[in-house]
């Protein structure tokens, strides 16, 4: 368990301006990946998966590219966690998009937001609670020290957190009954009778079913959002845009691929998205 000094280091640590954390960040990618064999070898098995670039050449670029990324990813988390919802709101230059919000509160129905891996994830349900109240799905880090860290950081006056469980599901329900917006990651690997196999980037991947039967039950407008991280540490561009008409896992599947196809290095391609599920 680490000490309240420890954590006071931490977040100390963590306030330092966003173009520093991030580049260190880059130098925490490029060794990892140099060093630690199964982080390389989980990153090199998703971008030949993927098959994004069939050049040897184009795909050793991408993949120095997408190290830096993951890179800044982890740098950034905790500074987010650590950091007020004034200061992330402000870390936020630009949102794309926000036409369709609006045209989905007017309906009353409530908003499913779907935030893939890709880019600044953590960034969207901040940006969205500035506005209105939000409920996001998670699932509880293992290590218990970790678990306070995120629950901590990720909570904000208008960010509800729900476990998921039974009791966060009934918590979606709740909020979009309501009329609010929920958060989901729709590439997180649900556990073992909560999904189906789909098609991701023509490989098997589990797939969550809840996006699709909340979507049906409530009528709720299904937005994707995505925290598009600028170079240089200057921030970060908010895109919002609708999912399209098919709810379904391979639905979700295929327009996720495409999202992350014109921003190919800014996914998380260490996360195992085609394992197995837990049962």
């Amino acid at each position: 368990m680490l000490s309240r000094l420890s954590l006071f280091f931490i977040a100390i640590f963590f306030q330092l301006p966003l173009f520093i954390l991030h580049g260190l960040g880059e130098l925490l990618g490029l060794v990892a990946y140099q060093f630690d064999r199964r982080f390389k070898e989980r990153i090199d098995a998703n971008l030949k998966h993927a098959f994004i670039s069939s050049d040897e050449n184009n795909l050793k670029e991408l993949t120095q590219l997408s190290v830096r990324e993951i890179g800044k990813c982890l740098m950034e988390a905790p500074a987010i966690w650590f950091s007020s919802p004034q200061k992330n709101f402000r870390w936020i230059k630009q949102c794309y998009g926000w036409q369709h919000v609006e045209t989905a509160l007017k309906k009353k129905k409530g908003i499913i937001f779907l935030t893939p891996h890709l880019g600044c994830f953590e960034i969207t349900a901040q940006y969205y609670a500035h506005f209105h109240p939000i409920t996001v799905l998670f699932k509880r880090p293992k290590l218990n020290w970790l678990a306070s860290i995120v629950l901590s950081g990720r909570r904000h006056s208008q960010v509800h957190l729900a476990e998921a469980n039974l009791h966060g599901v009934k918590q979606l329900m709740q909020a979009l009954k309501k009329g609010e917006a929920i958060g989901v990651l729709p590439d997180q690997v649900p556990n073992e009778g909560q999904g189906v196999w789909a098609q991701f980037f023509n490989t098997p991947a589990y797939t969550m079913t809840l996006v699709s039967k909340l979507a049906e039950s409530s009528n709720a407008t299904v937005l994707i959002g995505f925290g598009h991280r600028l170079s240089r540490g200057r921030g970060y561009d908010v895109y919002i845009e609708p999912l399209g008409q098919d709810h379904s896992p391979q639905g979700i599947n295929d327009r996720l691929e495409m999202l992350i196809r014109k921003y190919p290095t800014q996914y998380l391609w260490n996360y195992q998205r085609f394992k197995k599920p837990n049962k």
